[in-house]
């Protein structure tokens, strides 16, 4: 009896380790697919940091009331750091069709005319190119 006990507290323990490692991993995770809304500007520090920004339209379909076909897009902006920043720019350009996994960013800053601004961005971590090489 003390042996089936303890076996199912070290099962016990597994399961529970195992969902905190699938759920922190699942934390502040973005997924898209999408196309480039614009080329990409991409930034160069004095440390020698690139950035890369640019927007991605994604798009869900369902269908009205009368049974026609609506199409209906989101707007999602795009950043990206380091080596990811330098795929972006050596070869995303408007246009093209990309998958991405990042993480939600919220920000604020003040525009010129002293008036704060709140921001969402998504920073990626991987991207991959969906459009065929032409």
């Amino acid at each position: 009896m003390f042996a089936s006990d303890f076996v199912l507290k070290i099962i016990e323990t597994l399961f529970t380790n195992l969902n905190f490692i699938i759920m922190t991993t699942l934390s502040n995770s973005v997924h898209l697919i999408g196309r480039l809304g614009q080329d990409p500007k991409s930034f160069e520090f004095d440390s020698g940091k690139m950035k890369a920004q640019f927007s991605l339209a994604t798009s869900d379909y369902y269908k009205d009331q009368k049974g026609e076909r609506v199409q209906e897009t989101q707007w999602h902006n795009i950043v990206a750091w380091g080596k990811t920043a330098k795929v972006v720019t050596d070869y995303l350009t408007k246009g093209k069709e990309i998958a991405l996994e990042g993480k939600l960013i919220n920000r604020s800053y003040e525009d010129k005319d002293g008036n704060k601004k709140y921001i969402s961005e998504v920073v990626a971590n991987q991207i991959l190119i969906l459009d065929k090489k032409s």
